[in-house]
């Protein structure tokens, strides 16, 4: 899915990168289906669309770039990250029951 005419690109801050526009639910996910970008409710249709298996952004999802330097500070509790990392969670039902699947994984 690409930008719409007379759209600007999305604009991805140093030390991110584009990780890609797809998200592949969780095995066995049914409907009802709520996406969440950042803890923010996405609207169907217009932020994503479900195809098969897959929730498909209308735009590039966002993530950190780290390096061997910064994951070891970090886990070292050196500094904190500042940089944009957007995390996927989507809610959903399986087998009666209302579920959550946190920071799932962004696919190209």
């Amino acid at each position: 899915m690409a930008d719409s005419p007379g759209t600007p690109e999305q604009e991805i801050p140093k030390g991110s990168y584009a990780a890609g526009r797809r998200v592949r639910l969780p095995q066995g996910a049914g409907r009802p289906i709520a996406v969440f970008v950042n803890g923010l409710a996405q609207v169907a249709g217009s932020d994503y669309e479900i195809e098969g298996s897959e929730i498909v952004f209308t735009r590039e999802i966002v993530k950190e770039e780290l390096g061997t330097g910064r994951k070891m500070a970090l886990l070292l509790g050196l500094f904190g990250t500042y940089r944009k990392d957007e995390t996927i969670d989507v809610e959903f039902t399986r087998a009666g029951r209302i579920e959550l699947a946190g920071d799932l994984e962004v696919r190209r």
